[in-house]
């Protein structure tokens, strides 16, 4: 079974098209996702410098990866120092859809009602 010389020209130009279009853009998100490994990881085991992992994640970006061993190295540590200090290693760490929560009017229900107020609404 042979096909034309023209359709195999056509089939090899979409084709051609395709991989210069869309690999380049996949090829880069799949970058991006294990780049940001170690973040997740911290995030996942509750690392209370999970924020200082993510900055070193980005910061790896603009050094050529160098950087992305040591914020792997670190999202698998065990935060002795901060457990000595605040007697837990383990954070909760919000999701991106849930909006922070305020200390002081979640203890403080009066305050609560006049928040609104105090800010001028």
């Amino acid at each position: 079974m042979h096909l034309s010389p023209e359709l195999v020209d056509t089939v090899a130009d979409y084709m051609a098209i395709f991989v210069i279009l869309f690999v380049p853009g996949l090829l880069i998100y799949v970058f991006w996702m294990i780049h940001i490994l170690p973040e997740k990881i911290a995030e996942r085991r509750g690392h209370p410098q999970a924020d200082a992992i993510k900055t070193l994640c980005l910061l790896s970006l603009a050094f050529g990866g160098l950087l992305w061993p040591i914020a792997w190295l670190w999202a698998y540590s065990k935060p002795v120092l901060h457990k000595m200090a605040y007697g837990t290693d383990r954070i909760e760490h919000p999701h991106a859809a849930e909006p922070p929560v305020d200390a002081t009017l979640e203890h403080e229900p009066a305050l609560a009602v006049l928040a609104p107020v105090a800010k001028g609404h």
